[in-house]
């Protein structure tokens, strides 16, 4: 078996830090027993590019379940856990390529071995695999039956294939699913972003003027916690609508000019390039902290603060002090990238356990429904998100209310009224 992992002495601590997760994940429990006994997976080839944490490892269990012959590498060089990859590759024996802090050339060497699996379906945290298919590995673009995609990035990215009628096979975005958005998106960027910010600075957030650049999910998520800490929370938008909600939820809005002049703390929740830059970083006082919760590490336009600075250094382990010629000083963590991968341990295992769940049922429905599926970007149906958070309550023993017959007929009907 081929791998490439950090050291395989990691995984006895790996081994136990996945089996702590899995007890906080019984959707996937529940669909990893189904999946034993039917194999609706079985021969399919899986690669998979995710952040490799201990929920990954149950996901990657799941699959294995079903049936699947996988291979797995990073979708950030940051995000790897070393002691989960090792104990994937000796335990679990799936093939894993991921090591944290790898380089460019690295990375895109792991998605490479992944694809020499010749997957049938693809599994993307950005849309990397997909993309380096579609850019240098066409001639494997015919064995794909289709593929999913986990965040708002890779969906944005994958649309505008499809708009251009690029796209090569059907994705299922998982990012669209409620059972994915409304809770891996807003409680857990929300809290695992604040928890990545704290083991990287240990500042404290009660008094801290926040700044939050973007009002989607992720950043209303981590917006009502910095709130909850007592932090003043200033919400930076480009879109009326959003910009309107923050307002309404009681925060202030500002542009990113003005905001600069003030703030403490800036997080970036957008999935754009250079939010923020040169005009901000020379507005910014003394001591300003930069981090960012975007896919992807291009939200801070740091080649042009490492040109306008006169000194560079590491204070924190993950804090890097930028100086510029004023003499302010600008930290930025976890080199920009995904704070809560960067610097702590990604999203809670419960919350994870949804969005894995699916994960797992988008492969199942690609296996089966693929020679139906246009070269399109799909939202997996509303009943097995529906059934997800089913078995969510489910398992927090939390029950609802049904329906009577005489509602039933009400909500069918246009005769009933007052």
């Amino acid at each position: 078996m081929k791998y490439d992992v950090k050291d395989l002495k990691l995984a006895k601590q790996g081994r136990l830090r996945i089996e702590w997760a899995e007890r906080n994940m019984p959707v996937l429990r529940l669909i990893r027993k189904r999946f034993q006994k039917e194999k609706p997976l079985k021969g399919v080839r899986l690669g998979a590019c995710l952040h490799v944490t201990t929920e990954t490892a149950n996901l990657m269990y799941t699959l294995a379940a079903g049936g699947a012959q996988l291979a797995l590498c990073a979708s950030n060089p940051l995000s790897t856990q070393d002691d989960v990859s090792a104990s994937l590759v000796r335990d679990f024996k799936v093939p894993t390529f991921a090591i944290k802090g790898e380089d460019n050339k690295t990375y895109y060497k792991h998605i490479k071995s992944v694809l020499a699996t010749k997957p049938n379906v693809t599994m993307d945290d950005g849309a990397d695999v997909v993309s380096t298919l579609h850019r240098d590995k066409t001639g494997l673009v015919n064995g794909v039956f289709g593929g999913t995609e986990e965040t708002t990035t890779g969906v944005i990215r994958l649309r505008a294939l499809e708009k251009q009628k690029l796209l090569k096979f059907p994705i299922v975005a998982v990012n669209d699913s409620k059972t994915k958005y409304l809770f891996d998106n807003r409680y857990g960027t929300g809290q695992s972003t604040v928890d990545g910010i704290l083991r990287a600075t240990n500042i404290l957030f009660a008094g801290l003027k926040v700044v939050v650049c973007g009002y989607g999910w992720c950043g209303r998520g981590f917006a009502a916690r910095a709130r909850g800490m007592s932090a003043e929370v200033t919400v930076c938008e480009v879109d009326p609508m959003k910009a309107l909600e923050a307002v309404m939820d009681g925060y202030q809005v500002r542009p990113l000019t003005e905001a600069t002049r003030y703030g403490d703390l800036f997080v970036t929740f957008t999935g754009d390039v250079n939010v923020i830059r040169k005009e901000h970083f020379l507005k910014m006082k003394d001591g300003a902290i930069l981090a960012n919760s975007g896919h992807f590490n291009v939200e801070i336009d740091l080649d042009t603060l490492k040109k306008i600075s006169k000194k560079r250094r590491k204070v924190r382990e993950s804090v890097e002090e930028y100086t510029l010629p004023n003499g302010k000083r600008i930290n930025v963590l976890g080199e920009g990238r995904l704070i809560n991968l960067a610097a702590a341990e990604g999203h809670p295992a419960t919350v994870m356990d949804m969005s894995f769940a699916n994960q797992a049922l988008a492969s199942e429905f690609i296996v089966k429904y693929h020679q139906e599926l246009k070269k399109k970007v799909y939202s997996l149906p509303e009943e097995l998100d529906k059934e997800i958070a089913r078995l969510k309550l489910e398992a927090m023993q939390v029950k609802t209310d049904k329906l009577t017959a005489e509602q039933k007929k009400y909500l069918a009907s246009w005769e009933l009224g007052t």
